[in-house]
């Protein structure tokens, strides 16, 4: 069993900072990949970023250069560095990961960027 707890998020200004923080617990170990979703009101949930063994990442064109994906193992937490943030940033974030083929997510912080 996995869980995964998000903090981080907040209401933040145009061009702001913030970063989010992903706890797991569980049988969890480096060679699971993890990643951050998000889902705005009325929208699909979306990838945002994702780190896999080995260290490669991706991240969406909608955030590339913005944002900053990092996994600390030894503290078995995931990081996301959100900066010069936008309006359209506005959604609930989410930690996933995959372990044996299965997926866990977290429960989700929201992230607001007034304009």
């Amino acid at each position: 069993q996995v869980q995964l707890v998000e903090s981080g998020g907040g209401l933040v200004q145009t061009g702001g900072s913030l970063r989010l923080s992903c706890a797991a617990s569980g049988s969890i170990f480096s060679i699971n990949p993890m990643g951050w979703y998000r889902q705005a009101p009325g929208k699909q949930r979306e990838l945002v970023a994702t780190i896999i063994s080995g260290g490669t990442i991706t991240y969406a064109d909608s955030v590339k250069g913005r944002f900053t994906i990092s996994r600390d193992n030894a503290k078995n937490t995931l990081y996301l560095q959100m900066n010069s943030l936008k309006p359209e940033d506005t959604a609930v974030y989410y930690c996933q990961t995959v372990v044996a083929l299965k997926d866990y997510w977290g429960q989700g912080t929201q992230v607001t960027v007034s304009s």
